[in-house]
């Protein structure tokens, strides 16, 4: 698999697009100029009220909604670590971390009002960023992420990915990092340490452990300044390559010369020879168009997105889940039987239905409706599909078997807000200025309608009649639209101008005048 990187900067957003065999599978917009609460992020804050009845806390953070801080998200170690904050803030010289005294671990089932009192200091992490009307969710179990590493301040306990399989290689990890990890550390082995040598792995640690002393250094220096950030999560593109990057990236492409430096400084601290692949692009056509992400965008953000072959894909957003709708677009194969033509559907459908939850980052609850099948073979089969495309995404997921209704229901962990981009487009036609839907949309529709005229209905003569405009675009060039339609459905499709008809409308007629209704 070809799987790219390509980044715009801008002069007040960085944008991220992940390609894989030059589809678009993520994308991630960071404003450079606004305040940011990214996961991650540690804060050095104050008590602002206890909610009894929430057995939570709300915190203030410098944003519009007060954070959150829940009872079973402070942790079991949340005594020691205010304990130690304490003791930071409070004493002349920094007590050294390895060597501090813990703490009984909280009870479990305890009230949050007999471990934490207004107006106390307290050292917190975003877990969540603010979505819609919540402000950001906090957790007070401090973590500290490398590359192959999850550093955890008095944790004392060494976990391995459930994601490395081999048993040997758990046990190598472990011994490693029992020997690696100071007193009063625990660590979380990430896959990405699977088959990294005792020096490399060594190095992070030791990174990591400097990383958590300069934090509590500007606790010490910063007391008297809350809310204020001890330790950021690194920049947005330095945190995903460090969540997703594998010897499996061809390219990393982007369009600012700082920000190729600094990734290829990054690149060569984590994976030693492999800076080459990072490229500072300089070529004339905007780095979006030219590797065709602004087309893929329009097509892939808006309520309706096409599939393949006239089927297409409805998704709305309520408060409480996201619904997506299956449909055939009423394209049927002569030569498959209804529950076949279903299942071809429903399978193209599951695929991309994959993508777009990991391109949006879908969260919560979403529920598919697909196209009824009666057989609970092809039942099966759309399930596997499904769960199978969905092995790349990194955030946690479940999927059910479809019910009775033929409804698939997923739940996603969602730790951020999803991604929301206007792809409607003014009408240059339209008095006032009008909004239309992305117009790159109608190239979808007008090919999967001629393939469907040609093959489906066999007819080999069709005129599509379109606003003048749309005329222009499709016969423009000697390689026109026009012309690649020809070449890969048929050479009896010629186009003629309607200025009756509006912006995006069009019509079919055989060779002699006839409507061809779909």
């Amino acid at each position: 698999m070809n799987k790219e990187l390509i980044i715009r900067a801008q002069e007040t957003d960085i944008d991220i697009a992940l390609l894989e065999d030059s589809h678009l599978v993520e994308y991630f917009s960071n404003k450079t100029n606004t305040l940011q609460f990214l996961v991650g992020d540690i804060y050095l804050a104050k008590v602002k009220k206890i909610i009894s009845g929430l057995n939570a806390v709300f915190i203030d953070l410098g944003y519009e909604k007060d954070a959150f801080l829940h009872y079973h998200d402070l942790g079991p170690h949340f005594s020691s670590l205010n304990s130690y904050i304490n003791a930071v803030i409070s004493a002349k010289h920094t007590p050294v971390f390895s060597s501090f005294a813990q703490l009984p671990e909280i009870d479990k089932n305890g009230n949050i009002g007999d471990v934490v009192q207004p107006g106390q200091y307290i050292l917190v992490q975003i877990a969540k960023e603010p979505i819609s009307t919540k402000g950001p969710r906090l957790s007070s179990e401090i973590s500290i992420a490398g590359r192959n590493i999850v550093l955890m301040p008095f944790s004392n306990k060494i976990s391995i990915s459930q994601k490395i399989e081999s048993n040997d290689e758990k046990h190598r990890l472990k011994k490693i990092l029992r020997s690696l990890v100071p007193h009063n550390y625990g660590a979380i082995v990430r896959t990405a340490a699977a088959g990294q040598d005792i020096v490399e792995i060594e190095l992070e640690v030791n990174h990591l452990v400097q990383k958590w002393e300069q934090t509590i250094k500007r606790v010490k220096k910063h007391k008297n300044s809350t809310p204020y950030l001890v330790m950021s999560e690194m920049n947005k593109v330095s945190a995903l390559l460090r969540d997703i990057f594998n010897p499996d990236f061809n390219n990393i492409i982007v369009n600012n010369k700082e920000i190729h430096e600094e990734i290829r400084e990054y690149i060569t601290a984590i994976s030693p020879g492999r800076e080459k692949i990072v490229k500072l692009y300089s070529a004339g056509p905007p780095i979006f168009e030219q590797f065709g992400i602004e087309r893929q965008i329009k097509s892939s953000f808006g309520t309706t997105v096409p599939v393949k072959n006239g089927a297409y894909l409805i998704i709305e957003k309520t408060e409480a889940l996201h619904v997506i709708d299956v449909n055939s677009g009423n394209r049927t194969k002569f030569d498959k039987d209804q529950e076949s033509n279903a299942f071809d559907v429903n399978a193209a459908a599951a695929i991309e239905i994959a993508r777009q939850i990991r391109l949006r980052d879908l969260g919560g609850i979403v529920i598919v409706d697909f196209i009824d099948m009666k057989s609970n073979e092809n039942k099966q089969k759309l399930y596997e599909v499904l769960r199978d495309a969905m092995l790349r995404d990194r955030a946690k997921h479940n999927i059910l078997p479809l019910s009775k209704f033929g409804l698939m229901q997923i739940t996603r962990q969602r730790v951020k807000p999803e991604h929301k981009i206007n792809t409607n487009e003014t009408c240059p036609v339209c008095a006032g200025g009008g909004q239309i839907s992305p117009s790159i949309n109608i190239l979808y529709t007008l090919e999967s309608d001629l393939k469907h005229i040609y093959k489906v209905l066999k007819i080999k003569r069709v005129t599509l009649r379109v606003h003048p405009i749309l005329a222009g675009y499709l016969t423009k060039g000697f390689f026109s639209v026009l012309l690649r339609w020809k070449l890969r459905i048929g050479f009896g499709i010629r186009i003629q101008v309607a200025s009756h008809l509006n912006y995006l409308e069009f019509q079919y007629v055989d060779s002699h005048n006839n409507e061809i209704v779909l």
